[in-house]
């Protein structure tokens, strides 16, 4: 079953970790795992539309990513905008944060910041001088294994083609291989869930039900709920869909696999043994080892089952972690 943070670590060559998206969304590779069979196949994104079902429903995070990487004018602290409190008010991580004590200054675009707490978490509430729209200049928070600054090219391409609720400082990104015309021809519908930083953070507990999941806001509507309730299979785009979904059906008095419209945040941290109540099926992409989402996807799959898919991917070479490729669990 696996209960030990040891047991979800696999050895990952660096060079096999996307630094740049491919040319075209849809032309990633799709790594297929057949659960019942216990098989699995290579395929590419874009023979999605025939493995899927007539009753079948993708569920997609529709969150966009929000251009919160700052750098101080000096360069010599980063900071990633999480959230703003007020006209003034923000919070904020920083790094490194030796350098942003409480009472600690620094200048963005010429407008002075001041720390005025530190979180237990470690994260900065910050206040500027005046009111500033920190996003207005920002850059795209890439994640820390892509190793070069963001670009043109991350404004557009770490951004899901669907995106359209501003909130997350990280990218839904099973939904980056997504094309507007494939969508079309798919029944799908939407959800909300607000990736936050805590989606790199290392599990630092080797019993892994001793790790707390960080919390991100979500939110699911009437007309998302009626599709899912009456959808025949649900595949969840992503952990985060996915997590979505659990979360509602645990939140609502209804039958184990009706959720209901709702709104707030959730925790669900998903790892061996989980019950699953309302995904039948997930897109999602290769995550990294001895993480969440490595625990999410083997509680679906089954450990031994992913690690050794995990083993296969990495023969063939395929491209991980957010520009990479994906895998389809059926």
């Amino acid at each position: 079953m696996g209960t030990r943070l040891s047991d979800y670590d696999y050895v990952l060559p660096r060079e096999l970790i996307a630094q740049r998206p491919l040319e075209r969304r849809q032309d990633s590779r799709m790594m297929v795992l057949h659960g019942a069979r216990q098989k699995i196949e290579h395929r590419q994104f874009g023979e999605l539309k025939t493995l899927l079902q007539p009753g079948d429903l993708l569920v997609l995070n529709d969150t966009r990513v929000l251009a919160a990487r700052r750098f101080s004018d000096n360069g010599a602290v980063e900071f990633l905008f999480l959230e703003r409190l007020g006209s003034t008010r923000w919070k904020c991580m920083v790094t490194p944060g030796r350098k942003m004590r409480v009472g600690a200054t620094a200048m963005i675009d010429g407008v002075c910041l001041r720390v005025e707490k530190i979180t237990p978490d470690g994260e900065r509430i910050v206040a500027f001088d005046k009111d500033f729209d920190v996003y207005a200049s920002g850059s795209m928070p890439l994640p820390p294994y892509v190793n070069r600054p963001s670009d043109e090219t991350d404004a557009a391409r770490y951004q899901t083609v669907f995106a359209r609720e501003p909130g997350a400082v990280a990218a839904p990104t099973a939904g980056l291989h997504f094309t507007s015309e494939i969508l079309s021809e798919i029944p799908h519908t939407f959800v909300t869930l607000h990736v936050g930083p805590g989606t790199f953070l290392p599990v630092r507990c080797e019993e892994i039900s001793e790790h707390r999941m960080h919390v991100e806001r979500f939110s699911l509507s009437p007309e998302a709920a009626d599709k899912i309730n009456n959808a025949q299979r649900i595949v969840a785009v992503g952990t985060t869909a996915m997590r979505v979904l659990e979360t509602a059906t645990r939140n609502n008095n209804l039958a184990s696999r009706q959720v209901g419209p709702q709104s707030g945040e959730t925790d669900l941290f998903v790892y061996p043994p989980f019950t699953f109540r309302v995904v039948d099926a997930l897109l999602t992409n290769f995550h990294l080892p001895r993480s969440t989402l490595l625990m999410l996807v083997s509680a679906f799959a089954g450990r031994e089952f992913i690690l050794r898919a995990y083993e296969e991917a990495v023969r063939d070479r395929y491209r991980f972690y957010s520009y990479g490729d994906c895998m389809l669990i059926l």
